[in-house]
């Protein structure tokens, strides 16, 4: 039996389209129902967290998630990754490098800086999976065999991290969600991986892909609409001296 958005404590931005704050960083997930397959968008910040997204997205669709977007490869984002067995995993190109080797200790380390139980960061860690599917410009992925519902994943980055993915749901309105190249509930954080001389043409990509009239989803935070992305790229380009 599969319940409502509202029941679910999801949040409906579209039809077939939702959205969930989790608890302590505020991150976003994402989800997006096709006919045939389900979507969703980030993971949460440990395996415990990518459980109940699983279970939520089964009570929702009664079907099983099929597809995982990583917006970028920061632990409240990607730890709960391996909790999605079976799902096909995208990521931008070159994500990959920040998810093995000396990037997993390294986001070890952040996620218990930030204060993740260490055993828990060390589990998420020991099981990460790394994104089969590498997007490198623009890829459109089918959850409809119809063709009713197609999702285009965009490599829009670098700006937040070097390895920046976007993904837009087509309809009425248009969803993007954003990962943390837009952030509601705080200033956009800017750390060590950041690239911030390329994240105002970031912002640029996504209000092209988006439109005046699209829903867009940050990676913490409310929605926010096309004014607020274009405020905070003016934002961003004083803040680091770049200009157009």
């Amino acid at each position: 039996m599969t319940v409502t958005w509202e029941e679910s404590g999801w949040e409906r931005v579209a039809p077939g389209v939702g959205r969930c704050r989790l608890p302590v960083w505020d991150c976003t997930a994402g989800l997006v129902v096709g006919a045939d397959a389900v979507l969703l968008v980030d993971a949460g910040s440990s395996l415990g967290e990518g459980a109940r997204l699983r279970a939520e997205a089964q009570a929702l669709t009664g079907r099983r998630v099929t597809h995982l977007a990583l917006t970028h490869p920061h632990f409240d984002h990607v730890l709960g990754a391996a909790a999605l067995a079976g799902a096909e995993v995208f990521g931008a190109v070159g994500v990959d490098t920040a998810l093995t080797g000396r990037g997993r200790e390294e986001l070890r380390a952040d996620a218990v800086r930030h204060g993740l139980d260490p055993r828990a960061a060390e589990e998420a860690v020991d099981a990460l999976v790394r994104p089969r599917h590498a997007v490198c410009g623009e890829r459109t992925l089918d959850l409809d065999l119809g063709g009713g519902r197609q999702v285009l994943l965009a490599n829009v980055g670098p700006g937040h991290t070097a390895h920046d993915l976007a993904v837009l749901v087509p309809g009425d309105p248009e969803v993007v969600f954003c990962g943390d190249l837009v952030e509601e509930s705080g200033e956009p954080q800017a750390g060590p991986d950041a690239v911030p001389s390329h994240w105002p043409a970031a912002l640029d990509r996504l209000l092209e892909l988006g439109g005046e009239d699209a829903r867009y989803v940050p990676g913490h935070g409310a929605v926010v609409d096309a004014a607020f992305v274009r405020a905070q790229r003016d934002a961003l380009a004083a803040r680091f001296g770049v200009s157009r």
